[in-house]
């Protein structure tokens, strides 16, 4: 499976247009049985609200996807909620989107664009990441290298994580699946045949500002 876009965690965004208010509330999923149960509890939650609109993208190799404009004229609520996604191509996530009507309508168009900024700001706040798999590597040196070597690594791109000083210079790294021949062929150039790294493991992760995020691997669907 490849690196995906997606959301880090639930998240909620608000807007008002011509006093409607439009709740987004995003959350991360990995079935469409998470997707319905999401959308499920919202419902309860906003018992009083006049729409729920909502929209889901769930899948890697085949990909599920589903809206619902709950009432709203055709194609001016859920439509517009999932072509979000699909533009920023965003998957295992379900949005859905709460009117409370204001008492003015808004017009297709309105409810169009309405809708859509909602959904932007629910994945604005829930920070779009970008899910991939990496290869847990150390690369263990002698003192006189440790220097070309950073050097080198930052260069190409790549997550040095720590370093540990004992009686030799041991460096911990992500580096993406996709890139992990790049990486090994690479260290043993910058090292004149010196160094070889080792693989110690495999994990799903994002980087969010700053910040590394560490998951279970995708459900394969």
């Amino acid at each position: 499976m490849g690196a995906f876009r997606t959301v880090l965690h639930r998240a909620e965004g608000e807007i008002v247009e011509k006093k409607s208010r439009f709740i987004a509330t995003v959350l991360p999923v990995e079935t469409e049985g998470e997707a319905e149960a999401f959308l499920n509890e919202l419902r309860k939650k906003y018992w009083d609200a006049n729409h729920n609109v909502y929209a889901y993208r769930v899948g890697q190799k085949k990909m599920i996807e589903r809206f619902s404009d709950d009432g709203e004229p055709a194609h001016t609520a859920g439509m517009p909620v999932l072509s979000v996604l699909q533009k920023e191509d965003i998957r295992n996530v379900c949005v859905v989107v709460t009117r409370y009507f204001g008492g003015t309508l808004l017009g297709t168009g309105g409810l169009v664009r309405a809708y859509s900024k909602a959904a932007q700001e629910a994945l604005k706040a829930g920070l779009v990441i970008q899910k991939e798999e990496y290869a847990r590597c150390r690369i263990d040196m002698d003192y006189t290298l440790l220097g070309k070597m950073q050097y080198g690594l930052l260069q190409e791109g790549f997550t040095i994580l720590d370093t540990e000083y004992t009686d030799c210079v041991s460096m911990r790294l992500l580096v993406p699946q996709v890139d992990q021949a790049r990486f090994e062929n690479g260290i043993i150039e910058m090292s004149d045949g010196k160094l070889k790294p080792v693989e110690e493991g495999r994990v799903w992760a994002a980087q969010a500002e700053g910040t590394w995020h560490y998951f279970d691997p995708p459900a394969e669907k």
